[in-house]
C-alpha cells in the first residue's frame, strides 16, 4: 500500500512499514512540513496515499470524509510515550493492513487495536 507519514510520526517506524512491503513517503521528505492540513490531504489524494498521522483534526469526518481518500490513519499514543509505543502502534497498523482495506476509511489506532470508521452520511443521503 502507498502510505504517507505525517511530520508528527517517528520516522524510525518507516523501516518497519517498508519491510512489510509498503511504499512509504514522508511529509518532511517531500518538503511539506508545516503545510496546512487541507494541502497535505490533497497531496495524499493526488498520490493515492493513505495518510498516517497523530493529528486528531483529520478525524473530523465531516471535514475530511474518508471516502474521498486512500485512507486516513490516526495514531493515538499514551501521554508519555516511547519508541516501544510507536513500534506497537505500527505493528498494529501493519497487521490491520494485512487483513483489511483502509481505502475510504478512517482508522484510529490505540492500545493495540484498530477502530474503523466510515464516512458520515449527510442528511441528503439518508
Amino acid at each position: 500500500m502507498k502510505l504517507k507519514l505525517d511530520e508528527n510520526i517517528d520516522m524510525r517506524v518507516m523501516t518497519l512499514l517498508q519491510l512489510a512491503g509498503h511504499d512509504v513517503a514522508t511529509v518532511p521528505g517531500q518538503g511539506l512540513s508545516s503545510a496546512p492540513n487541507k494541502e497535505l490531504i490533497e497531496v495524499c489524494r493526488n498520490e493515492n496515499r493513505c495518510l498516517i498521522t497523530c493529528d486528531r483534526g483529520f478525524g473530523n469526518r465531516l471535514k475530511y470524509s474518508p471516502t474521498n481518500y486512500s485512507g486516513i490513519v490516526i495514531i493515538r499514543l499514551p501521554s508519555r510515550f516511547n519508541f516501544t509505543n510507536w513500534r506497537e502502534a505500527i505493528e498494529t497498523l501493519i497487521n490491520g493492513l494485512e487483513t483489511a482495506d483502509v481505502t475510504g476509511q478512517l482508522w484510529i489506532i490505540q492500545r493495540g487495536t484498530v477502530q474503523e470508521y466510515q464516512a458520515i452520511k449527510s442528511e441528503e443521503e439518508n
